[in-house]
This record gives structure tokens, sequence and C-alpha cells, in this order.
């Protein structure tokens, strides 16, 4: 499924199966989750987008080919393909364990071809082992929403009582994971959307609901995964003193003017940018012990348009995933 310009649709097109280069693996698609970042790729909301492009940075497949360089044990295996899908290796940022932040970096589904598609090619260092991962539809909505999920918690420190703003892919896993860490969920949805603060609850949240509303308590910490800057604000005003709010989306709208008394008393505001191997490392050893049970959507590939309209209207709960 192929994006030619910003603001177009997704279309169907048949190429040739890629080949695999030097420190690459061919990998055939099992499943493919839909992140709120492939919306901001159609709607051209992010710098540096090469188009045409096959979004998809959510991948499950099997290798069936590997490039020089690769062991032949890659072949047959499980993996997973997130959202940074190389770095230069070089900058200072790399060289201080920070290659979220690379100055090269190269993403899955933006500048290079994603998993919207039957097979892609993608790099062997970046793309991780799902040994124990039965499931390649459950499976998916980990390798974004969960490891984006897992570094914005990861801000919060040892924040005990933490909101969750807009309980979509990410809030549902990371809820889970609060939980089991012994932490109190607090969950926030778009306002009136009984379904969503449903699911919530079902998932241990002590508390739900409207973006507009106030919890019973003051938060140790905030998470946004909702693309909304005007819940910055909202969610500073339920933070207690030092505590923070963490930005986990890689766009969002303008912040607004607030009062400087919102800030005061040490609260901070964070933004968590892409991730690491050591993120998706430490994720995926976690998320089986949980155990992280993801909810899904499940949609044909040749319907990604169907999931992406679905996505922006909050039709379904938890993610939508294409399957070939």
């Amino acid at each position: 499924m192929v994006l030619s310009s910003a603001g177009g649709l997704l279309r169907l097109e048949e190429r040739p199966d890629p080949r695999p280069g030097l420190g690459d693996l061919l990998i055939r698609v099992e499943a493919c989750g839909v992140c709120r970042t492939d919306v901001h790729i159609l709607d051209g909301d992010l710098p540096e987008i090469r188009y045409p492009i096959v979004p998809g940075h959510e991948v499950v497949g099997v290798v069936e080919a590997v490039g020089s360089g690769v062991p032949a044990a890659r072949l047959g295996t499980r993996v997973g393909v997130p959202w940074l899908g190389g770095t230069c290796g070089r900058c200072p940022y790399c060289a201080s364990e920070r290659e979220n932040l690379c100055d090269h970096p190269v993403f899955t589904g933006m500048t290079r071809d994603g998993g919207f598609a039957t097979h892609v090619v993608a790099n062997a260092d970046f793309s991780f082992p799902l040994k124990g991962f039965a499931d390649p539809v459950a499976a998916a909505p980990l390798l974004c929403a969960g490891l984006i999920g897992w570094r914005s918690l990861k801000l919060c420190g040892d924040a005990h009582r933490i909101g969750l703003y807009g309980f979509g892919a990410a809030a549902h896993i990371i809820a889970q994971v609060c939980r089991w860490q012994g932490r109190e969920v607090h969950a926030f949805t778009r306002p009136g959307d009984s379904a969503a603060q449903a699911h919530a609850r079902s998932l241990g949240a002590v508390w739900a609901g409207g973006s507009d509303e106030s919890p019973p308590h003051l938060l140790d910490a905030a998470i946004l995964f909702a693309p909304v800057g005007d819940l910055v604000p909202a969610a500073l005003k339920v933070v207690r003193k030092g505590g923070r709010v963490v930005c986990g989306g890689i766009h969002m709208s303008d912040i607004p003017a607030f009062p400087y008394r919102l800030l005061w008393e040490e609260r901070q505001i964070l933004s968590v940018a892409n991730l690491t191997r050591e993120d998706a490392r430490e994720f995926l050893a976690l998320a089986p012990m949980v155990p992280v049970k993801t909810t899904t959507t499940v949609y044909p590939l040749s319907a990604a348009n169907e999931a992406i309209a679905d996505l922006r209207s909050g039709a379904f709960q938890g993610a939508a995933v294409l399957v070939p």
C-alpha cells in the first residue's frame, strides 16, 4: 500500500519482491500494526518523508532471505521491525548511547519502505527476535505502541499514580505494565467516550474519565499519547509538585500559552523521541512476563485506508493490525 504524496490515500501496487542488501533481512510480513504516526505520515505532518513511501512500522514477519554479512541462522525466524530502522553509529548521540537522537536516522515506513506490504527489507541489527511470540497479530502493536509507551513510562521515573491521556494502542499496553509494576493508573479519554473508559477500567485503571475532567487525586506523572497540545496545560493542572508530564507522540498540535503557575514548583514537561534498541530488548523481554495482552482489530492489507479512517474516528479499542 503506497503513499505518493501528502494528503493522499494509500493505493495498492504490485511490485517485485525486494532483495536484501548488505546487513539486511528480507521479511515476509505476517502482520503490521497501524500507528497514529502513520496518520501523520499520510497527512504530511512530519519532515523528510520520502515519497512514494510504503508506511508501516509495527512489523512482524518471518525472515525469508538474508543479505551479505547476516548469519544464515536468522532464516526462518520471526522478527519485529520498529520505527527506528537504522542509525549512523558515528554522531555524538550514537556515541553516547542515545541513538534515538541520531543525526542521520532511518525510519521504517517514512524514509525506508515499511510493512504495509507482503514483504519488507529491514536492517538486521534493528530487527528484533520474537521467539515465544506465537501470534503475530497480537505482537504487532508492541513494536511501536508498546516500545514508545515503555520509553515514556521510563521517563516517569518512580511515579506511582500515573495519568494516561488518550486511551488507545499505547495506553492500553502500558496500563497493563503499570498495574504489573504496582502503579496506579488514571485514564483520560475523549470526553464522553464511555467505551474507551470501560476498556481502561477492564485493564485495571482505578479511575477513567474525559480529558476535560480532573481525577480524584493529584498525579505523580502523566503521559500524553493523544497528539493534542491543549492537553499539556490540562495535565499540568492535575500533576503534583515535582511531577512530570511526558509527551509520548512524535507529532502534536501546538501547545497553547498557559500561566507559569502551572509549571512552577518544579513540574517538568518532557518529550519522547523515537526509541533505542535497548528499549526494545527491555520491553520485549518484559511483555511476556506481565503478560501484555493486546486488543486488536484486524483488517486485510487492501483495507489500510479503512483502518486509518477508523483510527482517526476512534472506531475501535486498542490497535488496528493489517494482515496481508
